[in-house]
């Protein structure tokens, strides 16, 4: 006969008022964690108790039980009653739904253990779709958020996996996915994008949620581009433009998903800002989200200059700065300090800057032939450059060519051939006058020199100048100057008979050249000076010669600065230029290092192979280091990399000076103290990010070999 299986008998719900229960002291739970026992109040208080007591009877000496009941299992529950009851919101003898356990089969200590650890925590998706319930029921962020006890990122997040392709979401109820994916997958509302992305991520081993998000993201436009804070969130989303949002990161704004509508709002709103700026009475105006490097390469630039002041404040100002001189004279000799006259020195000196501060106004005249640019700035301001003259604007001066043949009057192209306001004349004819010589006869009186005869002539007196100015460095140099500053701010200019001609590669080729900070130093030095200079270039050789010495040699290397040409080209290789600009770099005390070049993804690392990416790390932080990134994918290879290279003074080959190696050029002190190993674990410091939680992975820890093959695959991913 079959042995009969014995019935369990669960223990029975009783209702116990709340003043014959006491907390027990066999609760395991000693730690806060989770939601406070004020918010569990707060819960209990607006949807009453959901779960009951477990209790046991308190017994007296003789075993009987007392009426009372300790709560080894629920006492935050029972905390957070006491607390409704302060409230006076619940009454102390309200009977309280418990289970009473009665028997001794296990202890009030495991009773408590296994209230707590039997318990599982929601799954998120489950979560997500109890909050879509609520919310669909008319409870907004907040409020769902405010009962139960999160904050409205959490409820925000959670509604977000809605955007997120039901195929997707069943792929991560079985497990197929992890949260971190399906997050990355919430970026964006696309399920068919999302899917096509999940097809080509699944069958390889990149599937990390960067990548989902790199590739969900490959076509848009990061929030953060100056396209975006141009245009502006709240003028593309009107525009019917879709933002990308990660609620899960900092992402710092999201991605403007159509660059195309971007592209356009931003074209359309240059093109106001330059109809704007053509109003304001220049004769064009282009516009451009960027310009090349150089593209004001052969212009003449005019600047505007302090409005004139009238009669009354020429005397006024002078009226201020004699009473400012005049007080601050007196109150330097004082020995206390007056806040009146303090104050009066500022009134004053307030005045005085208004003055020089008055607005600055072009020329009109000069206005009307220039043009200005309109564009971007880095961080996404409008930029408007203005006041280029292009050459076809310059203004052309008629020259009466009319020869015997009653030739009418042209214009040329040349500029008048005039020195200080005199014309040019040699050979009795001005130097610009291209009519033949006619034949005259004895009679007519004395004939001009034959052009023979006149070149001989200023042959003799050119190698007797060159004589003579050899012998006088220092206005040959103002010569040389002289020569060269007329080609790099005067187009055109040919007021010079030094026949020494510089050429100046604008690289306009190469993306965001502008935006390097060489670049910025060297164009606001050009403007400085080209602010300085006159505006006639018949009046430059006398400003020169009036400069002092430091100006006229600050002059001279900047100009001879413009025609250095140290870039290696595939059709014009020049090594003997390339090894002269090693010598000359070694001689200033040059390097890239100095200078301030860094490694970047965007610079370098993000345009070479991988195992150019390797070397570099290996040179500059040693094998051991390289060996941390090896297994990376490219994308996230170059991005460790500039975070190792940071710091080690590390230069590719085109960078260095000529003889360099790599030994040479990295910091080993920086880099050992980045790479500095303990004595006790030998322990490579400084480990990548990404691999910081998992330093076992290159200790000496006895591992099995299953262990290492799965830390293998958790490097590579």
């Amino acid at each position: 006969m079959a042995k009969a299986i014995k019935k369990i008998v669960l223990s029975a719900a009783e209702n116990i008022p709340y003043d014959k229960l006491v907390l027990s002291q066999k609760n395991v739970r000693r730690i806060k964690d989770g939601v406070s026992v004020e918010q569990l109040a707060e819960d209990i208080g607006r949807r009453t108790l959901l779960q009951s007591l477990n209790v046991r009877p308190v017994l007296d000496e003789g075993g009987e039980e007392t009426g009372n009941f300790e709560v080894p299992a629920g006492g935050r529950r029972y905390l957070a009653l006491g607390i409704l009851i302060k409230q006076k919101r619940l009454a102390k003898n309200e009977p309280i739904p418990c289970i009473v356990k009665r028997d001794a089969t296990t202890s009030a200590e495991e009773d408590s253990l296994a209230e707590n650890v039997r318990r599982v925590d929601l799954h998120p998706l489950d979560q997500f779709h109890a909050f879509k319930t609520l919310s669909d029921q008319g409870l907004d962020v907040e409020e769902i958020a405010a009962r139960f006890f999160v904050s409205s990122a959490t409820v925000k997040q959670r509604l977000k996996l809605a955007s997120v392709s039901p195929k997707l979401l069943d792929l991560y109820e079985k497990e197929e996915i992890g949260l971190e994916q399906i997050m990355a997958f919430s970026i964006s509302d696309d399920h068919s994008r999302q899917e096509q992305v999940w097809e080509r991520v699944s069958s390889s081993h990149m599937q990390e949620p960067y990548y989902i998000k790199r590739l969900l993201t490959e076509t848009t436009v990061r929030a953060d581009d100056r396209r975006a804070v141009y245009v502006g969130a709240e003028a593309y989303q009107a525009a019917g433009g879709v933002i990308l949002r990660d609620l899960f990161e900092q992402d710092s704004g999201g991605w403007f998903q159509d660059a195309a509508l971007l592209e356009q709002l931003v074209f359309e709103k240059l093109k106001v800002a330059a109809a704007a700026t053509r109003a304001e009475g220049w004769k064009w105006a282009e516009a451009a989200i960027s310009f090349p490097y150089g593209h004001t390469n052969g212009m003449r630039r005019i600047y505007a200059e302090p409005q004139e002041l009238s009669a009354e404040d020429i005397e006024r100002y002078e009226a201020l700065k004699a009473e400012y001189d005049k007080l601050d004279a007196e109150y330097a000799q004082a020995e206390e300090a007056d806040e009146k006259v303090e104050k009066k020195l500022d009134e004053l000196g307030a005045e005085l800057d208004a003055f020089d501060d008055r607005p600055h106004i072009y020329d009109p005249a000069q206005k009307a032939l220039a043009g200005a640019f309109v564009t971007l700035a880095a961080n996404g301001r409008l930029q408007v450059e203005a006041g280029f003259i292009r050459p076809e604007d310059e203004p052309r001066v008629e020259i009466d060519d009319a020869g015997e043949d009653g030739a009418e009057r042209r214009d040329t192209d040349i500029y008048s051939h005039e020195y200080n306001g005199s014309p040019i004349v040699v050979n009795g004819k001005p130097v610009n006058d291209a009519a033949e010589p006619s034949e005259e006869s004895e009679d007519d009186g004395i004939k001009p020199l034959p052009d023979r005869l006149v070149f001989d002539l200023t042959a003799e007196r050119t190698l007797a100048l060159r004589n003579a100015l050899a012998g006088d460095a220092d206005i040959a140099f103002i010569a040389a100057l002289h020569a060269l500053a007329l080609q790099v701010f005067y187009r055109f200019a040919q007021d010079t008979c030094l026949e020494i001609r510089l050429t100046s590669a604008s690289f306009s080729q190469v993306q965001g050249l502008g935006d390097t900070p060489w670049a910025k130093e060297i164009a606001e030095r050009h403007e400085a000076w080209d602010r300085e200079l006159p505006d006639g270039e018949g009046e430059l050789w006398d400003f020169l010669v009036s400069l002092d010495e430091a100006s006229r040699r600050a002059l001279f290397a900047h100009c001879v600065s413009l025609s250095l040409n140290a870039a290696f080209e595939v059709w014009n290789k020049r090594p003997r230029a390339l090894a002269h600009a090693d010598v000359l770099a070694r001689t200033i005390r040059f390097d890239m290092v100095s200078a301030g070049w860094i490694p970047t993804v965007e610079n370098y690392l993000g345009r070479v192979t991988k195992a150019r990416i390797l070397q570099a790390v290996r040179e500059a932080r040693g094998e051991e280091t390289m060996e941390l990134i090896e297994n990376l994918k490219k994308d996230r290879m170059a991005q460790e990399a500039a975070r190792l290279l940071e710091g080690s003074n590390w230069l590719p080959e085109p960078l260095r000076l000529e003889g360099d190696d790599a030994t040479a050029i990295v910091d080993h002190e920086a880099s050992d103290k980045a790479l500095e190993k303990t004595a006790s674990d030998q322990e490579p410091a400084e480990l990548p990010a990404f691999l910081a939680e998992d330093a076992g992975l290159h200790s000496g820890d006895s591992a099995s070999a299953d262990e290492g093959e799965a830390n293998q695959v958790l490097a590579a991913e």
